[in-house]
Order: structure tokens, then C-alpha cells, then sequence
């Protein structure tokens, strides 16, 4: 992650176009996922250098299941500009942030470089989903493991 230059890549998540788009300044992190072309929502994650990071846990019994490390609660969230419509959102927004800050910021300490642990602003937009039955649930969680493996993909390119 030592690299300045913007990084980011699209894949097709429940038949949208979505797009990750990752720069790295000298203070923080910029990370804008969007299906829209946009950014809905900008909020910035924070957390304490001196908390520390849980490494990811692998279920035995779902061996092929993305491994994500777990946000901590001691994480800040700040919204910056926008707003999630609905509270639902808000919720899936503040998880958005949180999990794409702490894979950032685990990438940080495999590297070495856990001590400049900086700011990361997320910014979302998505296709608006106004179903939310079973099977819209499921669909939040792939398209939301789909973004987290390409910020993963994306911070490993690096």
C-alpha cells in the first residue's frame, strides 16, 4: 500500500455494474463503491492505533466463505456528506464502512505499517433495493461479500 496511484476495478454483483475505486493519500484512505456512477454517501472510519485488530476466523463448516477480519467496536464512524434513505441503509452503510476500514487497516499490519493506522472515507452509493423479503437479504450479503473481496483484490494489487 506504499502506492499513491488511484486503483479500481468493476464486476457484475446481482446483475449490476459495481464499481470499487481505491486512492491512497499521505493521512487517510479513500475507498468509493458505487452502482450508480456517483457517491451517495461519504462516511469516514476511525479507529485508535493502540486497539487491536482481530484476525479473520474460518468457519470449518463453510471452508470456501469469504474471510474477513472483524470490525472492532471501537471504531468511529463520522458521516461526512449524505445521507442513507432509509435507517435499514444506514445500518448497511455504517457495516459497508467499518469492514472495508478494518480490511484496510489489516492490510496496514501485515505490512508493517499498523502504526500510521489513518483514516479511511467510504463513500456508497447503490442501486436502490426497496424490497426487503428473505431473498433481498441474500442479496445484500453476496453483492456485500462481492465488494469486500475486491477491495481485498484491489489492496493485494498494490
Amino acid at each position: 500500500m506504499a502506492s499513491f496511484a488511484p486503483r479500481q476495478t468493476s464486476r457484475q454483483l446481482n446483475g449490476k455494474n459495481t464499481e470499487v475505486f481505491l486512492q491512497t493519500f499521505a493521512d487517510r484512505y479513500l475507498v468509493l463503491v458505487t452502482q450508480m456512477g456517483k457517491v451517495g454517501n461519504l462516511i469516514q472510519a476511525t479507529l485508535p492505533p493502540t486497539v487491536p485488530l482481530l484476525p479473520p476466523s474460518a468457519d470449518p463448516s463453510q471452508p470456501n466463505k469469504l474471510l474477513l477480519p472483524e470490525p472492532s467496536p471501537a471504531i468511529q464512524l463520522t458521516p461526512l456528506l449524505g445521507s442513507a434513505p432509509s435507517e435499514h441503509l444506514q445500518t448497511l452503510h455504517s457495516l459497508y464502512a467499518s469492514q472495508i476500514a478494518t480490511i484496510i487497516w489489516s492490510e496496514e499490519l501485515q505490512r508493517g505499517l499498523e502504526s500510521s493506522r489513518r483514516s479511511v472515507v467510504v463513500g456508497l452509493a447503490f442501486s436502490n433495493s426497496s424490497n426487503r423479503d428473505l431473498g433481498s437479504m441474500q442479496v445484500e450479503r453476496d453483492v456485500f461479500e462481492g465488494v469486500m473481496s475486491m477491495v481485498q483484490d484491489l489492496l493485494e494489487s498494490s
